[in-house]
């Protein structure tokens, strides 16, 4: 495999993906929608729980929803296992909030109001620091693991840059496909970071086992060779891990298809940077 001397097509390609999912950032914040799809978690606002104690369309509630608090995202979830649904969406004040109930129930007479909470911007911001705390002790606490095992701070650097990437990819799919995020977001960015790292020490690894077999001068083609020697095993392990999310994306509920979906693509983000980036990188 010529990796090494691909090296740029392959930077080009990432550029390529991250540039236009800042670009859909941008063009989402001018059209007023924000630049991420923030949930309520996030961001503040009103979370009610309905039991529907029957069968109802989800369309139709978007469209209730939307018709008495004027909102253009509200986001629903079904609870699963129960006839529940999760409705989440921007403060409203508590006459609005009657008036909701009262035209769901005019719809659908059987649905009474079993939950409803305001959650604060202190809670919401407790939460954004939450994540971004975790996601840079993990980060940290990989760089000094893998600059110990590997006895260079460039092995650890690599891998760190490589995650990077994972994370822009992964923000780029949430501004794309307009992915709410919520808590599943901490739980996804970190599960990738765990994930990628993984397949990258493994090739890190052969690398470092190949020294002996190649010439000071010849970095390029022992990276190409340990590359090529644990692709089948890269490969292998993020198609199996793949078919397994992707079941859940396909047969699951909205609230686990906002997890599935943004896992898929750190998968094969995962994948693509631990075989194509990291090692041109190191």
């Amino acid at each position: 495999m010529q990796i090494i001397q691909n090296r740029k097509k392959f930077f080009i390609l990432s550029l390529l993906v991250i540039i236009i999912g800042f670009g859909f950032m941008i063009a989402n914040a001018q059209a007023g929608k924000g630049a991420l799809n923030w949930d309520v978690e996030f961001t503040g606002g009103t979370s009610m729980e309905l039991n529907m104690n029957g069968k109802y369309d989800n369309d139709k509630l978007i469209s209730i929803i939307k018709d008495v608090t004027d909102q253009s995202s509200p986001q629903i979830q079904e609870v699963l296992g129960t006839n529940n649904v999760e409705i989440k969406l921007q403060s409203i004040d508590s006459p609005t909030r009657t008036d909701l109930v009262e035209a769901i129930q005019k719809e659908y007479s059987k649905a009474t109001l079993t939950e409803a909470n305001d959650i604060s911007g202190t809670v919401s911001g407790e939460m954004q620091r939450a994540a971004i705390k975790a996601t840079l002790i993990a980060a940290v606490a990989m760089l000094i693991y893998i600059s110990i095992r590997f006895k260079d701070v460039r092995a650890g650097g690599s891998a760190i840059l490589a995650l990077i990437h994972d994370v822009l990819v992964v923000l780029a799919a949430y501004a794309i496909f307009r992915i709410p995020v919520n808590n599943a977001f901490i739980a996804v960015l970190l599960t990738i970071l765990g994930y990628s790292v993984n397949s990258t020490i493994v090739i890190f690894d052969r690398i470092r086992e190949n020294k002996g077999a190649f010439k000071r001068n010849q970095t390029a083609e022992r990276i190409n060779k340990s590359i090529s020697q644990t692709l089948a095993r890269s490969i292998n392990t993020s198609l199996t891990t793949l078919f397994t999310i992707g079941a859940i994306y396909f047969l699951g509920v909205p609230s686990i298809q906002e997890f599935a979906l943004p896992m898929m693509v750190g998968i094969i983000a995962g994948a693509y940077s631990s075989i194509c980036i990291s090692g041109s990188i190191w």
